[in-house]
Formats: C-alpha cells, structure tokens, sequence
C-alpha cells in the first residue's frame, strides 16, 4: 500500500467479514416488511445483509449495527432523521467529539493550501502546495511524506520501550531479547574494538571453496527468506536467489517454496545496462566494491571490483524486468526438484537444495525461469576465482552496517547518498529501532500495541471496514457491464474476506532466537537465520491464515491475494490517515480509501486472476475480463502521461495494480461515507463533505523526494508518486462539482474518459 511501495492487544485481530450481500429479492423482501411499532433498542441485533440503503438501513457505528435512520428519530424525538443519525449514530463518541484533531480545526490542514492554484488545474498542489513548498526533506530521508511522519513517530515511541528493555537487566524472556539486540547495535564501541573480526570467519569460508561443488554449497546456505512476491511485492534480494514460502498459487491450502532471481548489488537491472546516470553509478559502485575490500584489508580491490562489476552486468543481463516480475501469470511456474539440473544447468542443485534445507522438497515455484536458467549458467561458466570475490564482497557490504564506522559510512555513501540522494546518515538510535523491528518485530509489536493502540481505535477502524466492504458490495451490484456469473463470484470473494485490524492474535515465538548484548553481527545473522528456518517450518504444513506480514508499528496496509485477507497495522491508524476526533468525512478520505484500496486488490490486475479461496483460477466470463482489461489499458494510459521529470515518465503498467486499488478504493470509501452520513451537507470552514472528503485523500498522499530517489521509484516502485496517486480523483464523478472543475481545466476528463473499474 505504501508509497516507497495500511485497545490495547486485549482481543484477536481478525474481523470475519463473512456475510451474504443480499440481492435484489433479499432487498424487496426487506423494504416490504412492515414497520415496527416502535423503534429498535440502540444495538438490537441485525444481521448485515440487511444494511442495504433500499431496506432504509445504514450502518450505526456506535451500535455496531444496522438501523433506520427514521426510527432512531422517532425515538429521539427529533423531525430531522439526518441530524438525529448524526447525533445518535456518528462515528466520534462524545470523547472523541470534545478533542481537538492533530491537524487543522476538523482533521485537515488547511495552512497547507495553495489556494492560488485551482483544484481542476492542479489538485495536488492546490489541496497541499504550501505544504511542499515550506516542508524541508530532513537530511537523513531520500523522500518525505505522510507515511514517513507516521514511520518517524512510531519510531519514537519504539525507542522507548527498547531503552526501557535495554535498562531492565534482570529481566528474561522477549523484553531481555529485544532489549539486547538495541543495545548491542547502540554499542559502538564495542564494534570499534572488535574491527573485522566479526566477519573473518565468514571470509575465510568463502576462501575455502575450493569447487564449483563447495561454491553450489554456498550459495544454498546462503539463501535466505527475504522476498515478498505478492504481499509485499519486495522483489530484490542481493543473494543469488531469493526464497520465498506462501500458500502454492494453485493449491493454496498448502504452501508452497518460491525461487526468486537475485544476486545484483544494486537495485535492478536496468542500473547495469542503461546510460547516463545509470552509468555514473555503476562507476561509483565500482569504487565502492574496492574500498570495502581495502577497508577489510583484502589485497587486488580495484581489480576484484571490476570484475564483479562485470560479472553482476551478466547476472543482469538475464533478469526479468520489473513488469515481468509483477506478472503472476508469468511467474506460475512449478519445477520439480529433479528437473533443476536440466532447465537449468551449471549450478549444482542437488548440493544447493541440500545446503539450502531444501533436499526434501520435491517442487518449487520458479518465478523468472529465464533468469534462474541464465543465473545458473553464469555459475557454471565464470571463473570460480570471480565467484569467491563476488561473495566476499557481498557478505562485506551485508555486515558493513554491523562493523566499524568507516565500514558503515562507506555503505551509507554508496546505498543512502549516491543511490537515493540522502545527503545525511540516520542517528544511530534511528537505525537501531529499525533493525530490532526487522529481527524481533512482533515481540517490540506486542509492547507497543498494549501502549499505543487503544480499544476504542480498534473499534471504529473495525466499524469503518465494514461500511467500506459494504459499499462495495453495493458497487459490484450496480455495475452495468459485468454478467451475473461473474458479480456472483465477485460477491463469493468480498464475502470470504478476512481483516485483521491493529495487530496479529497470535504472537510470535521468539524463544530459539540466540540475542546476545555483545555481538551486533552474530544477532542480524542469526536473526536472519531464524526467520529462515521459521518459513521452511511451514512447508508441509496446513497454512496459517492468522499470520501477519506487517508489523503492528508499521505505518502501511497490506492484501494477502493468497489466502483472501487484510492487514491493517496499529500504526497506520492516526493522523493523517485517521484521528477520532476528526470530521468522518476526512477520516473517510483517508484511512477509509486506504481500507477500500486494500479490498479493491483483490479485484486489481492481479488480484482479479485469484478466486474466493486464494487460488489463481480464472472466474471471470470472456466478455466481462475484455471490459476489465480495456478500462485497465485506459488507467495505465493516464499516468503514463504523468512526467516527473522530461525525461522520465510514470510507467502506467508496472503502477497499474496499485492505481486501480486507489480509484476503486476511493471511490468505495465516498459511497462509504454516504452510508455512515445519509443527507449529510454541513460545511466546515467553507468546505462541504464532499470536498472535506477529497481533500483527506490528498493531504493522506503529501510527499517530497529527492531527485535519484524519486528516478529510482519510477524505475522499481509499483506505487506512483504520492503527487499523480492525489490525482486518483479525476476519476471520480463527484470530484466535478465539488469543486467546480470545467472542461478546459487541466485535470478535467469528459465523462467517457474516466475510468470506472469497479
């Protein structure tokens, strides 16, 4: 969900959103009943197949039920049923009702307007052009948005709860884990005293290998758990290969092991094999590749530089691209074992499998065969010399981080500066959190969950999802080009859908996990080694669907395509994105268009090939897919007319999954609100729900980048830039005269042009 790409933990977090959505009979049967003589008690129960607005039902988020707006009335004795479901049934409870919003007077920041600007010429910079002009990128970020606000706040408060775990010396358990593995990285000393001998073993290892046997061997014990293709869709790794294990795209009842290309230093292909400034870098990672072996005291750098250069150009050279890698249907490709040696030859697989704890596993997924077949051609055909070099360098540049500071400087120069234009190193502290959350993640997220994520947030966020699947129940309803059978199906998958809002149920067994307070190094490596060890455990096994592949202090929002599910982490609500004391409206423009992006990937380019259960299968008629694709074809055809820069354009295909999950989303989130605030036309500050609405969206996509940051995103990122997703707008009919937006504007799309996914 994110762009660089959505109480306490007292109750489980996943919200079963198994109803039946009713139909058109269901609808009449409801609307013909009689009326009951006197109105329902606050929270009688109601089943949520009758919340449909031709029942004359709307969501009540206070009850967690469905009501009549026109009871609620009566009952209050009021003429007006709108301002009574307002007062009765709105989302803000009294409490939330009397707090200020974090932003502006009713949860938007007004200030950060540019008002010169018409909103049907340039909407971004209309709704938050101050903003960007009077917010400085800090010196430690390549970009800075609202995602990054939040990153940087829930960073804080996770720094206090490891300092307070790093001063506990009596304690055990997670607490001591995670409290030891802060301190160890914030022990610069120690790591100073220690120079390289933390990684001399690993070094003379790599020495050792002695044959294309020894080097298969290697690399198998190498591999590690560190890909993401359709969660995350974390494509990179700087290993040779990549593993990761999901539920089988066609079995999903089981799971599955995929391979996935690596091996490049740098972030694609397209770094090695293109001009201009790709070449520029390529000359400083040269350098970089030499001084990391000269601060390792490792003779012949400039020349083992080169070489490697060379050799990762090849490995390049047979990578996917990035929109082959974002094709499931491309990357359907089951191999068994045995079959390695043959579509694959040059690396010895039965040795790699073995190394790797893979020698049982009788099929893979892989998921760029020309890549895996050329890679393995490359270990056959290269000099070994060349290899060793290769992976002495790499096991360099992955602990430099953990070494001495002329070791961790060297790498920031490189990755943080000359990549991604950040002119500043994190404080120490900063990266510390990070990397204690990216080894112990769930242990630091159960701290944080019982200290910063209250029952009553998790209550309404929960009320909100469910206003949200059932507006686009609504929407599958009433689209006119899709056939029966295929809304159907579209209606089997909403009603199958699994959210789970804050935090996993289940936490996190850290217990074999080995964290000692003296030893930076050996705790990323056997923390890496862990998570390993613990997604091999899966194979074989029934999958676990409470799973969570976010953390619950991580500022984003994930859909499981695999197993039909949501993830809505902890962090990721609050401002912007929601604030309870915020007019709902905003609220809905963000978190609620976040939640409707969510949904609507399980209807995108690539959720749409995955049926009710998780497993790819085509459940679309002919006709129906045709229309699906056509008006996929026109989304990604207008943000490919988005230019950043004169040379470098938005890529509307490898955007597409991501730009169709916001017009969906958004649009979903709009009737959403329609349902939670019939007839509502009170304006704040001028401004009517409608525009309040749109103007949450925008101010929930502020962002700034530098240069090489923002190049590299269009390059490798399946999200566009925050500044083109605000412009999700255009699409949207009700957008028009909320802000008065004419043909002849800049923005402005007759009818026929916007695209209408679902």
């Amino acid at each position: 969900m994110g762009e660089h790409s959505i109480g306490r933990a007292a109750c489980g977090a996943f919200l079963g959103i198994a109803f039946a959505l009713a139909g058109s009979a269901g609808a009449s049967e409801s609307a013909a009943a009689p009326l009951p003589p006197k109105p329902p008690a606050p929270g009688s129960d109601r089943d949520l197949h009758d919340c449909i607005p031709s029942a004359g039902y709307t969501w009540c988020v206070r009850t967690s039920r469905c009501e009549r707006p026109w009871e609620l009335a009566r009952a209050q004795g009021f003429d007006n049923t709108s301002e009574a479901f307002d007062r009765f049934c709105g989302a803000a409870t009294p409490a939330a009702t009397a707090a200020k919003p974090v932003l502006g007077s009713f949860g938007f920041d007004a200030s950060g307007m540019d008002r010169s600007v018409a909103p049907g010429d340039e909407f971004f910079e209309y709704a938050d052009g101050n903003w960007v002009k009077h917010t400085e990128i800090p010196a430690d970020r390549s970009s800075y948005n609202s995602f990054t606000v939040l990153t940087e706040q829930a960073r804080k408060d996770t720094r206090t709860i490891l300092e307070e775990a790093a001063a506990q010396s009596g304690a055990g358990g997670d607490r001591a884990k995670i409290g030891n593995y802060y301190a160890a990285f914030l022990d610069e000393a120690g790591i100073e005293a220690k120079g390289v001998a933390p990684i001399k073993a690993e070094l003379e290892s790599i020495a050792a290998i002695a044959d294309k046997k020894s080097l298969a061997r290697a690399f198998g014990a190498s591999l590690r758990a560190d890909v993401d293709l359709l969660n995350a869709t974390n494509y990179y790794t700087d290993r040779l290969f990549g593993l990761w294990v999901s539920p089988n795209l066609r079995r999903p009842e089981g799971y599955a092991p995929y391979l996935v290309q690596g091996g490049l230093g740098m972030p694609d292909r397209d770094f090695y094999l293109e001009g201009g400034r790709m070449a520029e870098l390529r000359a400083q990672y040269a350098a970089y590749v030499a001084q990391l072996f000269a601060l390792a005291g490792v003779a012949d750098g400039e020349a083992k530089a080169k070489r490697i250069l060379a050799l990762e150009t090849a490995i390049a050279r047979a990578h996917a691209s990035q929109l082959d890698t974002n094709d499931v249907r491309k990357g359907a490709n089951e191999w068994a074992a045995k079959e390695f040696a043959k579509r694959a030859p040059g690396l010895h697989w039965s040795v790699f499998f073995d190394a790797a704890g893979l020698q049982a596993q009788p099929n893979f997924v892989v998921w760029q065969p020309k890549a895996v077949g050329g890679i393995a051609a490359l270990v056959g055909r290269e000099p070994l010399a060349t290899w060793k070099d290769y992976l002495a360098f790499h096991a360099l540049d992955r602990a430099a981080t953990y070494l001495p500071k002329a070791f961790a400087d060297a790498h920031f120069a490189f990755h943080g500066t000359a990549l991604s234009g950040t002119p500043q190193q994190q404080e120490r502290w900063k990266r510390a959190v990070d990397e204690t959350d990216h080894a112990l993640g769930e242990a630091v997220g159960k701290v944080y969950v019982e200290k910063h994520f209250p029952a009553a947030t998790k209550a309404r966020a929960e009320a909100m999802v469910k206003n949200v699947v059932i507006a686009f129940g609504h929407r599958i309803d009433a689209l006119e080009w899709m056939t029966p059978e295929t809304k159907r199906r579209a209606k089997a998958k909403l009603a199958g859908l699994e959210v789970g809002v804050g935090h996993p149920e289940t936490w996190r067994d850290y217990t074999a996990l080995e964290v000692r307070r003296d030893d930076a190094l050996g705790n990323v490596q056997r923390a890496s080694l862990f998570e390993y060890r613990r997604n091999l455990a899966k194979l074989g096994r029934p999958v676990d669907r409470g799973e969570w592949f976010l953390l619950p202090q991580e500022v984003n929002a994930l859909n499981v395509p695999l197993e039909n599910r949501l993830i809505f982490p902890a962090a990721i609500l609050q401002p912007p994105f929601f604030d309870g004391a915020a007019d709902d409206a905003v609220n809905y423009g963000a978190i609620g268009a976040v939640i409707g992006h969510e949904i609507s990937h399980s209807f995108d380019n690539s959720g749409a090939l995955f049926d009710e259960h998780g497993k790819l299968a085509n459940w679309w008629t002919k006709q129906d897919l045709e229309h699906f694709e056509a008006a996929g074809k026109a989304l990604a055809a207008q943000f490919d007319a988005y230019k950043p820069f004169p040379d470098l354009a938005v890529n509307g295909k490898l955007t597409l999954g991501e730009n169709i999950a916001d017009v969906a989303g958004l649009a979903t989130a709009y009737d959403a609100y329609k349902l939670a605030h019939p007839g509502a036309g009170e304006t704040l500050d001028g401004f009517t729900p409608d525009q309040r609405l749109f103007l949450g969206w925008a101010q929930a996509w502020r962002s700034k980048a530098r240069e090489p940051a923002l190049r590299n995103t269009l390059l490798t990122n399946v999200h566009a830039p925050g500044r083109y997703r605000a412009l999700t707008v255009r699409n949207l009919d009700a957008w028009y005269p909320a802000f008065d937006v004419k043909p002849g504007q800049k923005l402005h799309l007759a009818p026929a042009e916007r695209v209408k996914v679902w």
